[in-house]
């Protein structure tokens, strides 16, 4: 079974926890519904996940992906060589959202700040390293 993450930690669901939500019509199912191919079990599952969702704060939700946009940038910045395009990416993503979002993420949002600090000068010498051995390269082509 998925987990899911929060603040205090990961949250492994019980099948007790998280009554199913009332259900749309079955006209208004979206894709997100389960498809008929999943086992009963699993369906009760994912519909269980989904009613446990549904009674999650949305900053909690939304502070989740921002953090998962963290970790995109971190990886992306740890390869050799640092994949510098990806990780602008992730790190202007997290940036528009954290400035849009701005007062709306409570208690995650202080350290969110911080991760994208800590992100913005960690790409900065990344590039300031790729673009040194480029121009050292070039330098030592012309003699």
């Amino acid at each position: 079974m998925s987990s899911l993450w929060t603040p205090s930690g990961e949250h492994f669901p019980t099948k007790d926890e998280g009554v199913a939500a009332d259900q749309p019509p079955d006209d208004q199912q979206g894709d997100g519904d389960p498809p008929e191919t999943l086992s009963a079990e699993a369906q009760a599952e994912v519909e269980a996940m989904r009613a446990q969702l549904a009674n999650t704060p949305a900053e909690v939700v939304v502070a989740n992906h921002c953090y998962g946009l963290f970790e995109l940038a971190a990886i992306y910045l740890s390869q050799r060589p640092p994949m510098l395009f990806q990780a602008r990416l992730a790190i202007d993503g997290l940036g528009h959202l954290l400035v849009g979002l701005k007062g709306r993420l409570g208690e995650a949002e202080p350290s969110l700040l911080e991760a994208l600090s800590q992100l913005r000068l960690a790409f900065v010498q990344f590039d300031g390293v790729e673009r040194s051995a480029g121009e050292n390269a070039a330098n030592s082509g012309l003699n």
